[in-house]
């Protein structure tokens, strides 16, 4: 039989800039669509795609959606979340001021601001500290000395587990290119799916880097789960975190993170403009 053909809009997810922001293949209707199908359009894109499907429970959820990257199926994934729904309503497909959105990691809430932005709600975080370093300064080539010695390295999640590693210096967060294969490995020693480090830059900002364990590309120039865990890593802060990701591509991108005023959780939030 026939496979589905889809042919997805293209989002570019958290712009900060020209060429900011992360592509992000979006199919509005990917009924009919199996697992091998969606995977394999993100594999073609190379990027986090988003599928959107009937929920399961029309009663409490306005739509169902799948994530995939081009190596497997993700709980969540925040930018595609954000894109997906930012799309909805920009067909039309979805009225009011909150989209209720049904995920293999849960249900959450698309929240559409008045300035044009969304903000997506996460689940409250948790934390563990990372007792040995090693493997994890190894894969990112960095000496101990190079660490804040005030903050721990952590494992934090929201929906995913990433690893924060803090940096005492900007500049060499941005030089940071660790080999794939020893952070995937890394990660797979510590139980954690990407390598987060930061530092803090001007204006209270945050920057970033992340090196996924299994995405099927070396570096992402934006992740939203990453930032909500960071959030948590970082206090959390009442007046929220701005995080920045993407300079050292050439691709800035920005994320805010705040608590979720109507929960106890978090949002995080962005802009989102159509690519193709």
């Amino acid at each position: 039989m026939q496979r589905p053909q889809r042919s997805p809009i293209i989002l570019c997810v958290f712009p900060a800039g020209p060429s900011g922001g992360n592509p992000c293949p979006v199919v509005l209707d990917a009924s009919g669509m199996d697992a091998g199908d969606m995977r394999a359009l993100a594999a073609v894109h190379g990027h986090e795609s988003g599928f959107v499907l009937p929920p399961e429970d029309p009663t409490s959820a306005d739509f169902r959606f799948r994530f995939f990257v081009p190596e497997q199926e993700m709980e969540m994934c925040g930018q595609a979340t954000l894109g997906t729904a930012w799309l909805l309503r920009a067909r039309g497909q979805a009225s009011g001021a909150t989209l209720r959105i049904e995920t293999l990691s849960g249900p959450l809430r698309a929240i559409f601001m008045a300035d044009g932005a969304v903000e997506i709600t996460q689940p409250p975080g948790r934390m563990d500290e990372v007792t040995d370093v090693g493997a994890v300064l190894a894969a990112l080539g960095l000496a101990e000395a190079e660490l804040r010695p005030d903050v721990a390295v952590l494992n934090a999640s929201t929906n995913r587990v990433k690893t924060l590693v803090p940096l005492a210096d900007l500049a060499r967060l941005h030089a940071l290119r660790p080999d794939p294969a020893r952070a995937r490995a890394a990660c797979e020693a510590i139980g954690s799916t990407g390598l987060y480090p930061y530092a803090e830059g001007e204006h209270g900002a945050v920057h970033v880097q992340q090196f996924p364990r299994s995405s099927g590309y070396p570096k992402d120039a934006v992740t939203g789960i990453a930032a909500a865990a960071l959030f948590y890593g970082l206090g959390p802060p009442e007046a929220g975190v701005l995080v920045r990701q993407g300079e050292a591509m050439g691709r800035p991108s920005e994320i805010r993170v705040r608590c979720d005023p109507d929960g106890p959780g978090r949002r995080l939030g962005g802009h989102v403009e159509v690519m193709s």
